[in-house]
């Protein structure tokens, strides 16, 4: 299959308020829409997480994370677009569902520079959630085979990319406060 075809597939599947099985440019991810309350929920279903551990979100560029921070350090813009897949979080999220935001009032995005990530958000056109496809508290599968069944089971549409593939581990977390301290989370 075409991945234009896979994009635009997956695209209308964001549209319809469906959650996908899609990979990252770190590991499989499950995802949606972040914009839906209803999807978000079908996410942390699927997961089976606590809705008190906020979910991050796919963003295409500093455009789009400027669409949902006021302020954004000057010191998160290097780790954006670091080679190394890195997580940010940034204070203060504005226009996002309240699940997506951490109880000290945060939110977790990433923009990632695999193409397919890059082409599904340029599509789509909002951030999209993504969290690793394993229920909460048991491995992280590096590869499409180590996804649990009843992962693939609960989503709604499963991306055909990347099955034979080992995928890197984890993205790198960091918090990056207002005042630019940067506190590692996971490394």
């Amino acid at each position: 299959m075409k991945t234009n075809f896979i994009v635009q597939k997956t695209v209308a599947a964001l549209k319809d308020k469906k959650t996908i099985l899609f990979p990252t440019d770190t590991v499989w991810g499950i995802g949606g829409d972040a914009s839906q309350t209803s999807v978000i929920e079908a996410v942390y279903k699927i997961k089976r997480r606590e809705e008190s551990k906020a979910l991050l979100c796919l963003m295409r560029d500093l455009d789009m994370v400027a669409h949902y921070f006021d302020d954004i350090p000057t010191m998160a813009h290097k780790f954006l677009h670091a080679v190394n897949p890195t997580t940010v979080i940034l204070e203060h999220p504005k226009g996002v569902p309240s699940q997506l935001i951490a109880e000290d009032d945060s939110m977790a995005i990433r923009i990632p520079q695999d193409s397919f990530c890059q082409a599904l958000l340029s599509h789509f056109k909002y951030p999209i959630i993504a969290t690793s496809a394993n229920i909460s508290g048991q491995h992280t599968p590096t590869n499409f085979g180590q996804i649990e069944p009843a992962v693939l089971e609960a989503v709604d549409y499963v991306v055909p990319l990347k099955r034979i593939q080992k995928m890197m581990k984890p993205s790198r977390i960091l918090k990056i406060t207002n005042t630019g301290e940067v506190i590692v989370i996971r490394d």
